[in-house]
């Protein structure tokens, strides 16, 4: 009986040590880690590998993260994030547009849609209780754009939430909500395309827009009607990340290794000065020079 034991365990260590070098051999089955390490593609990976591309949700409405160009064309800072990962992984990529409305709906939509959405998307517990969100890769926080020669008129939310005040947001997303929930005396107009809501407010349409500290520098660089009083003292602190379904655990830890690898080797920094953003992942030795 034990001889048995023996040559039972003998033959599934051989079969074993077989599998594992018919599969190191393989060089399409596996990936490296942030550390150079090679692992295995698996799951929603290996999905993603035999389809040759990678699908991004975007909204492509969020200069300067994520924007779609007339002729379909995206640029910014998100865009760049997802091809880093598509390179990552080794495939091309294909952004399929979402909305802030349709966003947790289209992330969890059956048959899916898309792989991961990404573009100025904050890292909440509520999103990370229905999804899965990556580590952050962008310092946010909610702020406003107002007219230059309203730039005095509004130092705070008291200043904001009155009246005669005419504030402008996006549909469905936390740009909406922060609004609502905050701004109980102000007048709230919602208005559909995001992208369009800095010149409404430089036209005289409305006085103020809700939007965030990744935003409103853009808008204040590239429109001299506009202002951003509140830019250096937002409402709120958080970060932007990559939001996914649940279930993909194997593509959620290659995003954050491929974050981590950015930070790392500085190339996130320099990211965030091509498109004039403040980069807020210092490491604690460099806030003490």
């Amino acid at each position: 009986m034990k001889r048995y034991k023996l040559w039972v365990l003998t033959v599934w260590l051989v079969l074993g040590s077989l599998s594992a070098l018919a599969s190191c051999t393989n060089s399409d089955n596996w990936v490296h880690d942030q550390e150079g390490t090679d692992v295995p593609r698996t799951g929603k990976i290996a999905q993603i590998v035999e389809r040759g591309k990678l699908l991004v949700g975007t909204t492509g409405d969020y200069r300067p993260l994520s924007y779609r160009e007339a002729e379909g064309n995206y640029w910014g800072f998100g865009i760049e994030m997802a091809e880093k990962i598509a390179q990552r992984i080794g495939v091309d990529i294909t952004f399929v547009p979402t909305s802030w409305p349709t966003l947790s709906a289209d992330v969890m939509a059956d048959p899916q849609t898309f792989d991961f959405a990404i573009g100025g998307i904050t890292i909440t517990d509520t999103r990370k209780t229905a999804m899965l969100m990556s580590d952050g890769y962008l310092c946010n926080g909610k702020t406003i754009l107002c007219r230059a020669g309203d730039a005095q008129r509004f130092q705070s939310l008291a200043d904001i939430d009155r009246p005669e005040v005419c504030v402008m947001v996006n549909p469905g997303g936390l740009n909406e909500k922060f609004a609502r929930e905050h701004l109980s005396h102000a007048t709230i107009v919602v208005y559909p395309q995001n992208e369009e809501i800095p010149s409404q407010v430089a036209e005289g349409h409305a006085d103020v827009m809700i939007t965030e500290i990744t935003e409103a520098p853009w808008y204040v660089q590239n429109d001299t009607r506009l202002a951003a009083p509140l830019l250096s003292t937002p409402f709120t602190h958080g970060e932007i990340g990559v939001l996914m379904r649940k279930g993909q655990d194997d593509l959620l830890a290659l995003v954050n290794a491929v974050i981590a690898q950015m930070k790392a080797d500085g190339s996130l920094r320099k990211l965030h000065e091509k498109y004039g953003l403040v980069y807020g992942y210092d490491r604690p030795e460099e806030h003490s020079k």
